[in-house]
């Protein structure tokens, strides 16, 4: 981000309290080779690890366990354009603890398209950044294009 492009880079503290605002996120991860992006509901523990349910089969919950991972979640108002948008990248891990994965439970969304052999996705906060536009305006008070 540059010092003149128009968005306010957020804190750390910031960044977790929009997340938890988001209905909705994306995990970043790495699919052969290649970046894969999957859309998914997602709560967000009390030292702000992302956490996530998926079913034990799945592909994700395959590729990311062990993994570092981004997680990426954004609000955006076209008609004001404004937004904010915060990426969370740490290592992600499927919990096992069953005395960490009760305490988690709580925390965690429920899945959209439940399964019998779910399995809950921890992603742990290593980096956290953030930025924001705020009505459309750049750092100098000046209306974008358009």
């Amino acid at each position: 981000m540059y010092a003149n492009d128009g968005f306010r880079e957020l804190d750390r503290g910031e960044c977790l309290r929009l997340l938890a605002t988001a209905p909705v996120g994306r995990v970043v991860y790495t699919r052969q080779a290649l970046p894969a992006v999957v859309p998914v509901d997602f709560g967000l523990a009390t030292d702000g690890a992302v956490l996530l349910r998926t079913s034990a089969a799945s592909e994700l919950s395959r590729a990311v366990d062990g993994a570092v991972v981004a997680f990426e979640a954004d609000a955006v108002d076209a008609a004001t354009r404004s937004g904010w948008s915060v990426v969370l990248t740490g290592r992600a891990a499927v919990v096992t603890d069953p005395a960490e994965r009760e305490r988690l439970e709580r925390m965690a969304p429920c899945s959209w398209a439940p399964s019998s052999d779910e399995v809950l996705v921890r992603i742990d906060p290593e980096l956290v950044t953030g930025r924001q536009l705020v009505g459309g305006r750049t750092l100098y008070g000046v209306p974008l294009p358009g």
